[in-house]
């Protein structure tokens, strides 16, 4: 089965990690670091973050994906593609040359 790593943090991109979960093996997810909401400004996290949760899949929130160090999590996931959705960052080489098959937006 090929391993993805799912990158996303709004509503918009959830349809397509729940779909994922369905036909790959998703082996970890990235996303936007909890952000304070509402009246009590509160941490909260990301609508990603809660599926990925849901589904026993290991969770990764760097504040950016800049950095060797910072890239390590996903190197250690291996995967064979990157899908992204709405991540909210825009992706080094670093971060688009780690998976064999490449990272589909």
């Amino acid at each position: 089965m090929t391993r993805v790593v799912f990158m996303g943090t709004p509503d918009f991109a959830v349809p397509a990690l729940r779909q994922l979960i369905t036909q790959a093996e998703v082996v970890g997810v990235v996303t936007q670091p909890d952000r304070p909401a509402g009246r009590g400004r509160q941490l909260r996290p990301s609508p990603i973050k809660e599926v990925a949760i849901a589904a026993d899949i290991p969770v990764y929130q760097p504040e950016r994906l800049r950095s060797d160090e910072a890239v390590a999590p996903l190197r250690e996931w291996a995967p064979d593609i990157i899908v992204v959705a709405a991540f909210g960052q825009i992706l080094r080489a670093n971060v688009l040359d780690l998976p064999p098959a490449g990272c589909l937006n």
